[in-house]
């Protein structure tokens, strides 16, 4: 294999990788911006205590199945409200 056909396969990779994390979000992805971005602005405020408090109080007006956001955000690393910010914000800008 030539160093084109592996930077085509791996570049085939990435887009199928891509592609099934799209499919796996249980929200809008733009829901996932304005959760990160509140989260940016009360954590730099309160501070983390460790626990979904905040992205709990974000989604406490909306009509959404918390259950499922959070099972997502710990199958990608967050498994507080800092953490949702430190690892899995960090997977939406690959």
């Amino acid at each position: 294999m030539n160093k084109l056909e592996k930077k085509k396969l791996i570049e085939k990779y990435k887009n199928y990788q891509k592609q099934i994390f799209e499919e796996s979000l249980p929200i809008d992805r733009e829901l996932f911006f304005q959760l990160f971005d509140y989260l940016d602005e009360r954590l730099e405020k309160r501070g983390c205590n460790h626990d979904f408090t905040l992205t709990e109080e974000f989604f406490k007006d909306k009509d959404i199945n918390i259950t499922k956001v959070l099972e997502f955000l710990k199958e990608n690393g967050g498994y507080c409200d800092c953490e949702v910010i430190f690892n899995v914000e960090e997977k939406f800008e690959e």
